[in-house]
């Protein structure tokens, strides 16, 4: 059990197909009950895949270990350990490798060296915000952005419930190399998602261009008065989205563009039925495992 400035961290090793469907599950299903949870999956240094699940609240180990077994099988063993709070961070960075989604690689300070010349860099150290750009359904945010970058320059975007900032980060980066005065604005129901979207924009420098504050919806009214929206980002869950597909509408300029993510394969047809009644045409569909990223414009 984790107590006051601790945390529980769940820890196994798998092969990279397991790795990537046990975090998929986990995340969707432990975000839910546990929105504090953190899963990640990435290659060791020593070639074998690992899956971390980290509990800033109180844990059920049993309820996780069964969720694993259900998901795959018991061909896999988890184990538990209390930690220091935030000290998972820095263990799990170290062995995290860069992802290129596009012209865009989402990296942490130990590889800035490692960026392609005429790629984008974006630097974003693990936290308690969702985004590391190791999640199928961030890369497939990525991608989607440098498909709609080498066809239009927006000129004012949004990313609603932005995490630790990365698409907002990418996207102020590859318009300001596109030499557009475009303004990003980003949102999150977490005030410390806000603080940390806040931090990489500037640890990335381009803070002046990213405008970040905390809203539940889209009735705050800074969304009226800084759209309409040439592209909105909404990279979070399908009840939300559904929700939010009414007035998220009226913030699209003309023939703008609406990226979502956060879906499983089997959630498509119900997020195709939130938006498609709104006027919008499905354009591109972008699917990596088990998540898929659509793309609508107006």
């Amino acid at each position: 059990m984790g107590s006051a400035g601790q945390s529980v961290v769940g820890r196994l090793v798998c092969d990279e197909k397991t790795a990537k469907h046990l975090a998929d599950v986990l995340s969707e299903r432990l975000s839910e009950d546990l929105p504090e949870t953190a899963v990640a999956a990435f290659e060791g240094v020593d070639g074998q895949w690992n899956v971390e699940i980290h509990f800033e609240a109180t844990l059920d180990e049993g309820a996780v270990r069964r969720l694993v077994v259900e998901t795959v099988g018991g061909t896999v063993s988890i184990a538990f350990e209390t930690v220091a709070a935030r000290d998972w961070v820095a263990a799990s960075l170290a062995d995290l490798k860069p992802v290129t989604a596009g012209r865009f690689t989402v990296h942490g300070a130990h590889d800035r060296a490692r960026i392609a010349i005429n790629g984008i860099g974006i630097e974003i150290e693990a936290a308690l915000a969702f985004g590391t750009g190791h999640h199928g359904t961030t890369r497939g945010c990525l991608l989607a952005l440098d498909a709609i970058m080498k066809q239009a320059a927006p000129r004012r975007v949004l990313d609603i419930g932005t995490g630790t900032g990365v698409l907002a980060i990418a996207a102020a980066k590859a318009l300001r190399i596109k030499a557009c005065r475009a303004a990003v604005f980003a949102s999150d129901i977490d005030p410390e998602a806000v603080r940390i979207a806040r931090e990489n924009a500037r640890l990335n420098g381009v803070a002046p261009f990213v405008s970040c504050i905390q809203a539940a919806g889209l009735t705050d009214r800074a969304f009226r008065t800084r759209g309409p929206f040439d592209l909105i980002f909404a990279n979070i869950l399908l009840a939300p989205l559904r929700r939010l597909a009414r007035p998220m509408r009226p913030l699209l300029a003309p023939s703008g563009h609406i990226v979502l993510s956060g879906l499983l394969s089997s959630q498509e047809n119900a997020a195709l039925a939130a938006y498609r009644p709104h006027g919008l045409k499905l354009v591109r569909r972008i699917p990596l495992g088990e998540w898929v990223t659509l793309v609508f414009r107006a």
